[in-house]
């Protein structure tokens, strides 16, 4: 019998809650795992070392990608297995994984699916496994943390986004694989590590989390009716049709801006740098996924 952990998110909660996670569980034979409640995303890396010292062979993680995203930088190159129960706004993770919203099913695949191993990016020192952005993308997000995420669910992105569309570019020089692929003026960096960076919009056409290669989107559209015309073609899924978005594949990024600029891994807003590195990490983190049919 493996030895389960719960590394919960207390503020966020789908389904039943936590109290249907407790009673599946509880139903598949698990009664007494590991539990741990935290009320900030930043109190996850402490009980995730705590569940591995335990001796956890499965470590169940319930909150959204900013949750996910500190368990994972804890655990990653290690034997820890993560199954993911998403409780947040966005869950990018999981939908590019295939993980439904409920709890049942969640935990199904948690005990028994496919254990997959799945690469991670490393941006100034921290893995993350969906993206990272710097720019108007971290922006948008740190507009939509205090509280308007709770109310307004998805829609608190698009609300600070179109405060923020006046943005000054910042000046930058990006390099890929060693190589400069880009230098001048942008309005957003993004490096992916799957296809859907937005909610059901696929951003990064053939990314996929396991073929040990990053996706980079750099735009430079400035004005509203840039913006409009730019998001137009990224959700008709033609995101290599638009006059200001430029991309490219590679394992290494680095960015550098001629002032301080904000950036955000997987949600999570940082303090703003002048420089960004991104790599890759092959295999670094094992995930519980939907078995294949």
């Amino acid at each position: 019998m493996p030895t389960i952990a719960v590394i919960a998110h207390s503020k966020k909660s789908f389904g039943g809650g936590l109290g249907e996670l407790r009673r599946v569980l509880h139903d598949a034979g698990h009664p007494e795992p590991l539990w741990y409640e935290v009320a900030k995303s930043r109190q996850v890396p402490k009980c995730a070392n705590d569940a591995m010292a335990e001796g956890a062979d499965l470590i169940f993680v319930w909150g959204g990608d900013g949750t996910v995203q500190r368990c994972i930088n804890a655990v990653a190159q290690t034997d820890a297995v993560i199954a993911i129960l998403p409780a947040g706004t966005a869950n990018l993770l999981a939908t590019n994984l295939g993980v439904p919203q409920d709890v049942a099913d969640a935990v199904g695949i948690g005990l028994h699916g496919e254990r997959k191993q799945l690469d991670l990016a490393k941006a100034n020192g921290e893995y993350f496994a969906v993206m990272a952005g710097a720019g108007l993308d971290a922006l948008m997000i740190d507009g939509a943390d205090s509280g308007l995420k709770d109310r307004l669910g998805r829609a608190a992105y698009l609300w600070t986004g179109a405060r923020n569309l006046k943005t000054s570019p910042v000046k930058a020089k990006v390099e890929v694989d060693g190589r400069t692929f880009h230098k001048g003026e942008v309005t957003c960096v993004l490096v992916g590590n799957v296809k859907d960076v937005f909610g059901d919009i696929e951003v990064f056409d053939g990314a996929r989390p396991d073929d040990g290669l990053l996706e980079i989107g750099i735009v430079t559209a400035q004005s509203q009716a840039e913006w409009i015309r730019t998001l137009g073609t990224v959700v008709l899924g033609k995101t290599e049709n638009s006059p200001f978005v430029i991309t490219a594949r590679g394992s290494k990024f680095k960015m550098t801006f001629d002032a301080p600029t904000p950036y955000e891994i997987d949600g999570g807003v940082r303090k703003k740098v002048e420089k960004l590195k991104v790599k890759v990490r092959p295999k670094a983190i094992t995930i519980c996924v939907p078995t294949a049919s």
